[in-house]
């Protein structure tokens, strides 16, 4: 399985942090961010990895140079930002007909992602969304689910949402997709706004139970911290 590591994001909510250090490299309990989603989706046996990059890159650059990695990824730069779906249709050529994962790197994440696996193949949907319970919904997209777990309907980031199953931004997808996203004429394509609303009914979900968390304020970041310490002490 190859997988999409979107790393390109400003990263503007968690500064200061940010100035000085692209958002997919800050560090959790001592190690990168990224290397996170390296490690455990190598040892799962996703075996390709294609990154884009663009903010303080160089960074990044760096980072894959210097690790056991370098050989599986590779980096592509965008000089203006395509959005999720958009990154998704101009490196196209980078996937084969097999299922794929498309990651937003900058969440920290444990989980069985076997379990996630089989539950796409089992599923035979054309995407696959990881979802966690979020302790603050109301800053996330929350889905409804039909009995068979499959999203009937999105609330993205509302005041009242009616559950706190919150979408982690983690998916397997078809080889499809990347006939829908041709089908929309666009080069920068929103996959919240653009693709996930016309696949309702063909979004087949897995639960995170272990941990799951955005990275995407300083104060998240500081709970991240804290929490990811607990969890590895329990370990």
């Amino acid at each position: 399985m190859k997988a999409l590591l979107l790393a390109a994001g400003l990263g503007t909510r968690l500064k200061p942090i940010t100035d000085t250090i692209p958002k997919c490299l800050v560090p959790i309990h001592g190690k990168p961010l990224l290397e996170y989603w390296l490690e455990n989706l190598s040892e799962v046996g996703v075996n390709e990895f294609l990154i884009n990059i663009s903010y303080l890159s160089e960074q990044i650059e760096e980072f894959i140079q210097n690790s056991k990695y370098r050989d599986v990824v590779t980096l592509v730069h965008e000089k203006k930002l395509l959005n999720t779906g958009g990154t998704l249709l101009a490196n196209r050529n980078f996937f084969d007909k097999e299922p794929f994962m498309l990651v937003h790197a900058d969440n920290i994440c444990i989980c069985d992602f076997n379990e996630f696996i089989k539950s796409h193949e089992r599923a035979s949907k054309d995407i696959t969304m990881m979802l966690f319970k979020s302790d603050n919904p109301s800053s996330c997209g929350i889905v409804k689910l039909d009995d068979n777990g499959i999203v009937e309907e999105f609330y993205e980031k509302v005041k009242n949402p009616p559950s706190n199953l919150a979408n982690g931004a983690v998916y397997i997808c078809s080889s499809t997709i990347f006939n829908f996203l041709k089908s929309l004429e666009k080069v920068e394509i929103d996959f919240s706004n653009d693709v996930l609303p016309k696949y309702i009914g063909n979004i087949n979900t897995y639960l995170n139970n272990i941990y799951h968390r955005d990275i995407g304020s300083v104060e998240s970041y500081a709970k991240s911290n804290i929490e990811f310490y607990k969890l590895i002490k329990k370990k």
